[in-house]
């Protein structure tokens, strides 16, 4: 059976906030980059478009690797969506195992679990209150940093802290440890965008005062009925005990009413997955690539 390929597709804009807004509140997604937020900011890092399938809206990306693939339909009939997709040679990336269960236990696929895009789910809780022997190292850099700095915590404000942040976030990338990768210069232009746009986006956060100044800052939102997403944090990475306080005030200040944080994933970078296991998560969040094995019936993309 020849099954026609997919409308043309166009860039996301902000105007489709309303709409994706829509379908994220009948998906209740548990994956980080399923938020109107997430995928804005960072369009560029992965050339996000929209097109649709079976009244489907499907957000086309390319990763840092040039792969290109689909996310996971919203709204619409998923399953001829799936089958259309798939059968234009497409790959989908961000299916976690709800999803497969559900609509793919049945298909001829290839499954490739990706360990490096795997999202960290804590207890809110956890993160807030820093219960017990598990948390000890946490609560002493907090300790060290509150006994030797005057400092204060206020809620994310576009019109009185952004500038201030900025001037951090490049105070951190220039003092970055890492390479200038294509994937860092695009995390910190969508933190850019973010801090600039928080308002709009629906974007809250915490920032740590010290000396009139910004010296650490996160943003998020809330993913879905019980769990909130951290998608940016950043903090003077010379002042022992910051990043700690920073991730504790959000956790305790914001989404009171929320269960679980996302953290999102690490990447794959060694020192920034110790970090996220040392905040011992309740479940990591698996993400699959999965793409259907060669078939005569399947047509090309045109």
């Amino acid at each position: 059976m020849e099954i026609p390929p997919y409308p043309a597709s166009r860039p996301l804009k902000m105007a489709d906030k309303p709409l994706l807004d829509r379908l994220f509140t009948e998906l209740q997604p548990r994956i980080s980059e399923l938020t109107f937020a997430g995928l804005y900011l960072f369009r560029k890092a992965h050339e996000y478009q929209l097109t649709t399938a079976a009244s489907s809206v499907i957000v086309l990306g390319t990763g840092y690797d040039g792969l290109k693939y689909f996310l996971p339909p919203l709204g619409g009939n998923i399953q001829d969506a799936l089958n259309i997709m798939f059968a234009n040679g497409q790959s989908m990336y961000g299916a976690d195992e709800p999803f497969l269960d559900h609509f793919l236990t049945n298909e001829p696929i290839d499954l490739k679990n990706l360990r490096d895009s795997s999202d960290y789910l804590y207890l809110r809780e956890d993160l807030a209150k820093l219960p017990g022997s598990r948390f000890h190292k946490k609560k002493n850099r907090i300790n060290y940093f509150t006994t030797r700095h005057d400092f204060t915590v206020e809620i994310y404000s576009t019109t009185g802290h952004h500038s201030d942040c900025l001037r951090l976030l490049d105070n951190w990338l220039l003092n970055s440890r890492e390479e200038a990768t294509r994937s860092l210069l695009m995390e910190v232009q969508a933190t850019s965008e973010a801090l600039n746009n928080a308002e709009e986006l629906g974007l809250v956060g915490v920032v740590v005062i010290m000396n009139d100044h910004v010296a650490a800052f996160s943003l998020g939102e809330r993913l879905n009925r019980d769990t909130a997403v951290c998608h940016f944090e950043k903090a003077d990475p010379f002042t022992e005990g910051l990043y700690q306080l920073v991730n504790r005030e959000f956790a305790h200040l914001l989404f009171q009413e929320c269960i679980y944080v996302n953290r999102e994933q690490d990447l794959g970078e060694m020192g920034l997955r110790s970090a996220k296991l040392s905040y011992h998560p309740v479940e990591l969040i698996n993400k699959y690539l999965v793409k259907r094995p060669d078939n005569k019936d399947f047509v090309a993309l045109l």
